[in-house]
């Protein structure tokens, strides 16, 4: 279908004729109609599919039609990152080009320059605000933003907000919005949590889902099963005797981007790395550098995985499998992007094995299993559960708990044995402690009858001193007179401290 099908205003036509956007993406063709036509919807599409424009360009067109609150914020966006906020603020300026509505890009991470903009754009009541729930939630607690003549409120990648520990801010929102709204909600995938929330915002709401989420067709798919300790060799396998361009490699972690990046830059590669430790003005220098070509390989985490609109990207390398089906499409569709074709090498150590089974399982096919060069040495069969190092199957979670809590999980007589040498050890340690409290109290003198004869035993040089009360009249009182002195602390200046006299003790001795 054309745009010119559909019952946009002709500023809005007059925009994408200059972007040169003529035919409809089908989560256009579906969605645009139900949005023209008033009624609030729920959105389920793939990523890459056009879904920003599904809902900007509907919402633009009626705005330019008039008759909503002047310098009032009269749309709502929410975002789950700032990269996606910022690529919808793009989108906004191209689309809206030839049409008198403003928009505003609120997102954390800025300096107090970028704040104070934020801060005149909605006091100023621009039409659009694109936001993240944090930054939003900030500016609604200090009463810099008001949402009472909010007409549209829409969700752009809402699976992942609810991920990511939203829904309390999302709720939250909500509670400052008008009930008299149109809300749009577009989504990945359509998880119960995602069901819940639709109930609870959206009112009798036009469901359009296109497919279930699934790599284009154009992206070649395989995998290395391989050791950890031999992934970096397979990046420089890779790109040995060709330079890479416009690739993106995605770890599992923050900690794995740093080293996986230094690692590369070792390699003389051109590398940069992305993640949610650098600043705002950091990760927009990165983003840019990569867009622009002036770095050839970035390592990041999922926070690229959404939203983030590069056509040509050539390969996407999954150092890590993810935790999600869902994930490893959003991963590997930065790639193939726009018609054009691509490649996606994941790479499977043996801990991994069963999550990229239930990958295959998802897409319904079995990816393709690239052969490691034989100079790695030795790799792991592939059996699609998780392997132990030996070789065998082992169900980690089980061992793991056992040998964290110190209880078997199944009654294995050997974790009975390890516990039961254990508790005597612990019987044992009590039992010294016991001891040594013992003798550590015997010089208090509380008991001076009884502990005559400990003092005789353990200090020899007092023996004579103490067993002295034969001669009656005059020896007797002197160790009365040697111990009270001790009691009280007249050679100690602190008496109380048991340690400090028995030591005191033993240097006499």
């Amino acid at each position: 279908m054309d745009f010119y099908d559909l019952d946009l205003e002709d500023c809005v036509l007059d925009a994408l004729d200059a972007m040169n956007f003529q035919t409809c993406t089908p989560v256009q063709e579906h969605t645009i109609p139900v949005i023209l036509d008033g009624h609030d919807l729920i959105g389920v599409a793939q990523t890459g599919t056009g879904k920003t424009a599904a809902y900007l360009l509907p919402v633009i067109s009626m705005l330019s039609q008039g008759g909503y609150p002047e310098k009032k914020i009269n749309c709502l966006i929410m975002s789950p990152t700032r990269e996606l906020a910022q690529q919808i603020d793009q989108a906004m300026e191209g689309f809206s080009y030839f049409v008198p509505v403003s928009s505003v890009a609120v997102y954390g991470g800025n300096d107090g320059i970028r704040y104070a903009q934020e801060l005149r754009s909605m006091e100023m009541g621009a039409d659009i605000v694109i936001a993240t729930p944090g930054r939003l939630i900030s500016h609604l607690s200090l009463g810099n933003v008001d949402l009472s003549q909010v007409s549209f409120f829409i969700l752009d990648e809402a699976d992942r907000m609810l991920d990511m520990g939203f829904y309390d801010d999302i709720m939250q929102i909500v509670k400052h919005l008008p009930k008299d709204r149109q809300t749009i909600m577009f989504s990945a995938t359509m998880p119960q949590e995602i069901q819940k929330l639709a109930k609870t915002i959206l009112n009798d709401p036009v469901e359009v889902k296109l497919a279930v989420s699934k790599p284009a067709e154009k992206i070649r798919q395989s995998a290395y099963i391989c050791y950890e300790v031999q992934k970096l060799k397979l990046i420089e396998h890779l790109f040995k005797g060709t330079k890479p361009e416009r690739v993106i490699i995605f770890a599992g972690s923050k900690m794995k981007v740093k080293e996986v990046t230094k690692a590369l830059k070792r390699l003389k590669m051109d590398v940069a790395e992305m993640h949610s430790d650098l600043t705002q003005a950091e990760r927009d220098e990165v983003m840019h550098k990569f867009k622009n070509n002036h770095v050839a390989i970035l390592v990041a985490t999922d926070i690229v995985a959404r939203g983030i609109d590069i056509d040509d990207i050539t390969m996407v390398i999954n150092y890590d499998v993810p935790h999600d089906a869902e994930d490893y499409v959003h991963r590997i569709g930065r790639t193939a992007r726009a018609n054009r074709d691509g490649r996606a090498i994941t790479f499977v150590s043996q801990d991994e094995q069963r999550s990229f089974r239930f990958i295959e399982k998802f897409l319904e096919k079995e990816v393709e299993k690239e052969p490691v060069p034989a100079e790695f040495g030795e790799v792991p069969e592939y059996t699609g559960q998780r392997v132990k190092k030996d070789g065998k199957k082992n169900d980690k979670k089980k061992d793991h708990k056992g040998d964290k809590k110190g209880t078997p999980k199944n009654g294995n007589p050997k974790d009975k044995s390890q516990k039961d040498d254990q508790n005597k050890e612990n019987r044992g340690n009590r039992s010294n402690r016991d001891n040594r409290k013992k003798k550590g109290n015997k010089p208090q003198g509380q008991k001076p009858e009884g502990e005559q004869k400990p003092a005789e035993i353990q200090p020899t040089a007092e023996k004579p001193v103490e067993v002295a009360p034969k001669p009656a009249p005059q020896p007797s009182p002197a160790p009365a007179a040697e111990t009270a002195p001790q009691t009280e602390g007249s050679e100690q200046p602190k008496p109380k401290k048991k340690r400090r006299y028995y030591h005191h003790k033993k240097k006499e001795a």
